[in-house]
């Protein structure tokens, strides 16, 4: 083939072939050509045994600097490539070479690295027998687009594996890498696994491992979480995330299907967590199908797992403000009001918080995520405060917290819409009682009629809305119940007592 050279195995092969065939059918089986046929027949050596080439068939056209200008750049810094070797011949000799050389001077210093470069890093394939290594990391998932309730969800994978089989476990992280979303997604592959490793690896998470030049060593919290299921805990070398490669390869099978399920699903709006959560479930299992046989040899050589899974989460105390807002970690949640001045112990998931006040527990919602233009994250429930903005509706107008209270983007639009249409009192008045309405069970309703309103270009009538989705007592119809006599029963039992 043009630009091949021609092996001692084809010129043997070919001799065969002319034994039997024409020179141009053996030249087409041994896939050389017919002017290549001609010289092999006409030489006695094989390739091998000719002489190496010592001319040229054109000038070369660095022949006047290539060793006094090019090798001792190179010799000070082998990383220098060769568009900007060139580029430094361009200044030091204007005109005399252009573009047309830059593949000839990439040759040359591949060529001069082969033979003069330093060694190179060198990567050593593992063999993992059965029941001895899992790892885990976390990996960003935004770009696959996806939107809970028409919102776009900002979110991480949390991914465990086994390097035998390849048995894969996924959790859904709406927050950011933390110990409470490690260990509920290791303890939930380990407990799904039904079995424990010997050792569990993972690159360099803050979660896990004190990440100081002096003291790289286990966090005490991740160092008990091992030493309960009796497994190893390890970590890659800072930087050299192939080491972590048996993971790190698999973040990019899993987002890849990812995305092409999203597409054949033909949309990524999901209705709830839970749903994306199980559509994320179904994608796994369809990895951990193809290494079922796998999973068969390497189950029966994992550990036991203990009596129980140990804590997953981290308990935090806060104090509600008399704005009704407590702070856990720097996120701002919402309390109803009759818990303001109460000290809360505070247990942090890593979906959800659940506040406990004594051995109570008075409040549970989900882990605050950090929105668009603010620099604490947040859930501010309308639901807890609703009831004091009905006492004094004008504080909404300049309320810190009041974009945060908006259920959903039609309620945000609306309020827009009030201020520019109505004066502030009575725009803070109709907003008050649109969110008192939602909270009466009527949000999803709500929303969609306040998104007709915007279509027809119309404001909100507070009164007219009431009456259509709450209508007072006395406008519901009474249903009479009227019970049947005792005698019909005793007809029905063929007229036995």
């Amino acid at each position: 083939m043009p630009g091949k050279k021609i092996t001692d195995h084809q010129v043997l092969k070919y001799k065969e072939h002319r034994n039997k065939m024409s020179q141009v059918a053996a030249a087409a089986k041994t896939a050389i050509s017919e002017r290549s046929a001609r010289r092999i027949e006409s030489s006695q050596a094989l390739p091998s045994q000719s002489p190496p080439r010592d001319w040229r068939t054109r000038q070369d056209p660095l022949a006047g600097v290539w060793d006094s200008e090019i090798v001792p750049l190179l010799r000070t810094d082998a990383a220098l490539n060769a568009v900007t070797l060139l580029e430094e011949l361009q200044r030091r000799y204007p005109g005399q070479y252009d573009a047309s050389v830059l593949r000839t001077l990439q040759r040359r210093v591949r060529q001069w690295r082969a033979i003069h470069g330093a060694q190179q890093e060198v990567y050593f394939a593992q063999e993992h027998p059965p029941g001895r290594l899992a790892l885990s990391d976390f990996t960003v998932a935004d770009d696959l687009g996806v939107e809970i309730a028409g919102t776009a969800f900002a979110h991480r994978l949390y991914q465990f594996a086994l390097a035998h089989s390849g048995w894969r476990h996924v959790s859904v992280v709406a927050g950011g890498e933390s110990f409470a979303a490690l260990s509920a997604g290791l303890q939930s592959a380990l407990w799904r696994l039904g079995g424990v490793p010997e050792e569990h690896r993972t690159d360099s998470l803050s979660a896990a491992f004190n990440n100081l030049a002096e003291q790289q060593e286990l966090t005490r919290r991740y160092r008990d979480l091992c030493s309960h299921y009796g497994m190893r805990g390890s970590r890659c070398n800072p930087g050299q995330s192939h080491e972590n490669g048996s993971i790190e390869s698999r973040h990019d099978s899993l987002k890849t299907a990812l995305d092409q399920a999203l597409r054949l699903r033909g949309t990524r709006v999901f209705e709830s967590l839970a749903d994306y959560e199980a559509f994320v479930e179904q994608v796994v299992q369809r990895f951990n199908t193809r290494v079922a046989r796998r999973l068969a040899v390497e189950r029966p050589t994992l550990r036991a797992l203990p009596p129980r899974r140990t804590a997953e989460y981290e308990e935090l105390p806060a104090r509600v403000s008399k704005y009704a807002i407590f702070m856990v970690k720097g996120a701002q949640y919402s309390a109803p009001s009759r818990l303001i001045g109460h000290r809360l112990m505070v247990r942090q998931y890593a979906q959800h918080v659940e506040c406990w006040l004594g051995a109570d527990k008075v409040l549970e919602c989900a882990r605050a995520t950090h929105a668009q233009g603010h620099s604490h994250a947040r859930n501010i429930d309308y639901r807890h405060l609703v009831e004091a903005l009905k006492r004094k509706p004008g504080a909404f107008a300049r309320w810190v917290l009041r974009d945060a209270v908006f259920p959903r983007q039609v309620y945000r639009q609306t309020w827009e819409r009030l201020c520019a249409a109505r004066p502030e009192r009575e725009a803070c008045k109709t907003m008050v009682g649109l969110l008192v309405l939602a909270a009466d069970g009527h949000e999803a309703q709500l929303a969609v009629e306040l998104e007709q309103l915007i279509e027809l270009d119309q404001l909100p009538d507070l009164q007219a809305l009431t009456t259509l989705l709450a209508p007072p007592r006395g406008q519901i119809p009474e249903v009479e119940v009227r019970l049947p006599a005792l005698n019909d029963y005793d007809a029905l039992c063929g007229g036995k007592p």
